[in-house]
């Protein structure tokens, strides 16, 4: 079984859901990256989710955007993101990466799946990448014994559902909205429906993204999905903080007030 699945078991047991938090590689730089994402373990934190920063994301709202501008503009580079991946590993929580897929392209699919196996990542989360067109990362990833997690999304027919849970491994990524990342006043509608569809062709745990900013939203979520996925809440502490330190601190007592959501899951 996967680090991941793992997690999701343990989480399971405990009769809540896993807490995904998301940090681009390199914001604000590369060690305060390092230091964010061993904070939100830290604070409770279950799985890390680390992007690589890409100039052109279709999935990323404002606040992941502006992050990744500044990673980017600081000369961030994939390798520079695999050393954060290793960093975060070592902490002992399972660390996912989120990329859009032209940088592993320019990479080389093979050694970017050999090299994220090194670091300690347990797989990927491909927003742009559909399974038909993932051929060559299904070979990758089974060859480097690596998680792949595909998107479904309120609009997705029940045979694009079952066909895309296929080829999933580790966990199911569902999006709760039809948009953008960023944290909203209210939970979708959708995604409980999504998840229980989800959940009818697949036993792979699946986890909400899109929209939770609050421990109050994370709970809510945790009621119906297996895994609350946030980032731009927690990007956001980093992005309006002052200074290093006070971003930290906002950055530790959100993580915390999530993980405290998913382990008080409304039902």
């Amino acid at each position: 079984m996967s680090r991941i699945g793992v997690a999701f078991d343990k989480a399971r047991a405990d009769g809540r859901a896993v807490l995904v938090g998301c940090m681009p590689a390199g914001f604000p730089t590369v060690e305060g990256s390092i230091a964010a994402m061993t904070a939100m373990v830290e604070a409770g934190v279950d799985v890390i989710e680390v992007e690589i920063p890409y100039s052109d994301p279709v999935m990323d709202g404002p606040v992941i955007q502006k992050a990744s501008d500044i990673a980017l503009a600081g000369g961030v580079r994939t390798r520079d993101t695999l050393r954060v991946i290793e960093a975060v590993a070592a902490t002992g929580a399972p660390v996912v990466t989120m990329t859009y897929w032209n940088p592993v392209e320019r990479y080389g699919v093979d050694a970017f799946a050999r090299d994220l196996a090194s670091a300690g990542g347990t797989g990927l989360v491909t927003p742009d990448l559909i399974p038909e067109e993932a051929g060559e990362w299904l070979a990758a990833s089974d060859a480097y014994g690596l998680d792949r997690t595909f998107l479904v999304s309120p609009s997705s027919t029940d045979a694009r559902l079952a066909m895309t849970v296929e080829h999933c491994r580790g966990f199911v990524y569902a999006t709760a909205i039809m948009g953008v990342t960023g944290a909203r006043a209210k939970t979708s509608d959708a995604a409980p429906i999504l998840v229980s569809r989800t959940r009818e062709v697949t036993d792979l745990p699946v986890g909400v993204g899109l929209g939770v900013g609050t421990g109050a939203q994370a709970g809510t979520v945790a009621g119906y999905a297996d895994g609350v996925i946030v980032g731009s809440a927690l990007i956001r502490c980093l992005l309006d903080a002052p200074d290093e330190a006070s971003g930290l601190a906002a950055l530790r007592a959100l993580s915390g007030e999530l993980a405290e959501g998913v382990r008080n899951p409304t039902r």
